[in-house]
């Protein structure tokens, strides 16, 4: 497995969940030849999200911590809704995570014709119909949880009738709705997917892959357990909501006398202030209130990289976070938790004026320039040094300075002094204030025996503030993103449209911030930590040769625990 970003587990030790552990007792007596054989099986109607990242996780994992296979399948069973664009997505975000499917991608459309004829079986045994009820009727005659389904008036037409008008079907002479073939099981069931659940329905639509070949489609419950039958795999995992679907599952595959996987069913992983519904996130993307699917705002996996994830800060939150019997909503600081953990390993410090503040240091020589010297990463000695240039005008924060300020302040004031991160001790001389009262320029003086790291002077001050000097400096555009929603649980109140819930400040543009000269030549999905705002990336969508764009991946510590 050869993947740049597979993760590789080379400890003998597995996860400790109950899959793992049903896994191991397979193993131990043998079922399935001893073979681990997973799959991801996507819908590509839409971008994956974090949740389907931890599904990817886990099925890839097991595949890796037993030595076998692991696939990745597109379950293209609705033409309506599927684009080439969503298949692509997806096989370069499962890449991405370090999901190694090698040379094995498989579309649940190769198949139709094998499900055709094992529909076509299921006929000719008696369990199989054509039914001319339309949506409405067939959900009418279901039943309830505690009233059994009545039979349609056409369960009990002859298996030539059937068989007929199926071909009949698949041959285009009826129109959408029309008809469906029925599975014939038990309208009492105490189970509501036994209740003659619908295998195929009549789709008049072009097909991404097939063209208008079909106009007869599978559903997924009919498609999913002959797709893992196929491709002979071991352990179909699936979220919790297909639990009641595994009956079904079963009845299927044992009707058919086929090569018969195991499903088992874990909880899926949600996340709190956002949505993970596809049809959510595609009303946002459909809208605008967002900048598409990758908006770096969005819970998907293409927006998460594009705000400067890395892979192995989603594996690292998909493995905290768990594998479980019951559905839950992990905390999105344990998201963020994964990405600083991360990027303050690996991550180059820089330093960035956000709202800039002009000094001039006046006993500066005018004209002089002097390197100093910068570490890049304290984390990583290995990372070295770098040289940033120091001259008579400078640009600090806005918020560095304060006329009045409040008790505990240890930053710049009027005759204070602070230091200058990696260079020296300033103290404020005088302010300058423009016809509207507002500060405009700090005078300043340096003490040229502070010098950051010399050792000469011993003089000490509580605040320090980062700084770029303004001959050298670059422009970058900065945004920066908050959370997409306002309240932790979009979806939890129904009578509510969750598009009320959203965060009217979740993204704030700076087109100016000035930036130190070594950032520059970066390249779009280089990462920074930018000293005291955060760690940063440059974005992969607007940054240009001419204009540098940079992403707040997430702030140095999370802001949200104190609202």
């Amino acid at each position: 497995m050869n993947n740049n970003n597979t993760p590789e587990n080379t400890s003998e030790k597995k996860p400790k969940n109950f899959i793992y552990e049903i896994i191991d007792e397979d193993m131990k007596t043998g079922k399935f030849e001893k073979r681990v054989h997973t799959r991801f099986p996507p819908e590509p109607n839409g971008y994956l999200h974090i949740g389907h990242a931890a599904s990817i996780c886990l099925n890839y994992g097991i595949a890796r911590d037993y030595n076998g296979k692991f696939n990745l399948r597109f379950d293209d069973t609705n033409p309506e809704k599927e684009e080439i664009e969503y298949v692509e997505s997806i096989i370069q975000d499962v890449k991405w995570l370090g999901g190694d499917f090698e040379d094995r991608i498989f579309y649940a459309s190769d198949y139709f014709e094998q499900m055709y004829n094992w529909a076509v079986e299921l006929i000719k045994k008696g369990k199989a119909y054509v039914d001319d009820l339309n949506a409405d009727e067939i959900r009418e005659l279901r039943g309830t949880l505690t009233e059994p389904g009545k039979e349609s008036p056409f369960r009990n037409r002859t298996v030539d009738q059937n068989l007929d008008l199926f071909e009949r079907m698949r041959k285009g002479e009826y129109k959408n709705g029309e008809k469906v073939l029925r599975a014939k099981i038990d309208m009492a069931s105490p189970n509501l997917n036994l209740r003659d659940p619908i295998m195929y329905r009549i789709v008049h639509a072009e097909h991404h892959r097939q063209g208008s070949k079909w106009c007869i489609y599978p559903t997924y419950d009919w498609a999913h357990g002959l797709e893992d039958s196929i491709e002979r795999i071991t352990h179909s995992i699936c979220t919790l909501e297909f639990e009641n679907h595994r009956p079904l599952y079963d009845w299927f595959l044992n009707e058919l006398g086929v090569y018969h996987p195991q499903q088992i069913e874990f909880a899926r992983i949600n996340l709190n202030y956002t949505v993970m519904s596809k049809r959510k996130l595609l009303k946002l993307v459909q809208e605008k209130y967002v900048d598409g699917w990758d908006d770096p705002r969005m819970p998907t996996v293409s927006a998460l990289r594009r705000r400067g994830y890395t892979p192995e800060a989603i594996r690292n939150f998909t493995d905290n976070s768990g594998i479980a019997k019951r559905d839950k909503v992990s905390d999105y600081a344990l998201l963020e938790f994964s990405i600083r953990e991360d990027l303050n390993k690996r991550a180059q410090r820089a330093m960035a004026v956000l709202h800039p503040l002009k000094i001039v240091i006046t006993n500066f020589p005018d004209g002089e320039v002097e390197e100093l010297d910068a570490v890049n990463n304290p984390e990583d000695p290995d990372m070295g040094t770098r040289k940033i240039p120091f001259s008579r005008e400078i640009f600090v924060e806005q918020t560095d300075f304060m006329e009045n300020p409040p008790k505990g302040y240890h930053r710049l004031i009027p005759g204070g002094e602070v230091r200058l991160r990696y260079a020296y001790i300033i103290k404020c001389e005088e302010v300058i204030k423009n016809e509207k009262g507002e500060v405009v320029e700090l005078h300043c003086t340096f003490d040229p025996e502070t010098k950051s790291g010399t050792g000469i002077s011993k003089k000490k001050v509580k605040g320090t503030i980062h700084w770029v000097s303004a001959k050298h400096a670059v422009e970058a555009e900065v945004r920066l993103y908050d959370r997409l929603f306002m309240v932790e649980q979009p979806d939890a109140d129904k009578e509510k449209d969750f598009m009320e819930l959203l965060n009217p400040n979740s993204l704030e543009i700076i087109p100016n911030a000035l930036i130190e000269p070594l950032l520059k030549d970066s390249k779009s999905g280089d990462r920074f930590q930018f000293e005291r705002h955060g760690y940063f990336s440059v974005d992969t969508k607007y940054t240009t040769s001419e204009k540098l764009v940079f992403n707040r991946t997430v702030t140095l510590k999370d802001s949200w625990s104190k609202k």
